[in-house]
């Protein structure tokens, strides 16, 4: 019952999804501020693989596998924003030359 529900939900998320208009705008009263859907979809997908990965270090069990549709673009988000905060050759150096790179890099 509970996984045809959530199908069922999935379906119609997806279906209304699919019918807003490309430059909707959301409105994010506890921030005053707003973003288009699709940055607004995608802050979402951050904040569940970040915790996802959190809950599952807290549990002791390794960390779900997500699909690529999920987890691109939200490396491509993280990774701009550690270039935004220490820069591209603190980036490029953590993710190429262990050796040389930062003490740490974290997007936030």
């Amino acid at each position: 019952m509970l996984v045809e529900r959530a199908q069922a939900l999935y379906e119609m998320q997806s279906a209304a999804l699919a019918a807003e208009p490309a430059d909707r705008v959301v409105f994010l009263p506890w921030s005053g501020w707003s973003l288009r859907l699709d940055d607004f979809l995608l802050t979402r997908l951050v904040e569940l693989v970040v915790h996802s990965d959190d809950l599952a270090a807290s549990v002791g069990v390794e960390t779900p596998e997500l699909p690529a549709s999920v987890i691109d673009p939200v490396v491509e988000l993280l990774a701009r924003l550690a270039v935004h905060r220490h820069g591209p050759t603190a980036v490029i150096r953590t993710l190429s030359r262990a050796e040389r790179a930062p003490a740490t890099i974290s997007a936030f």
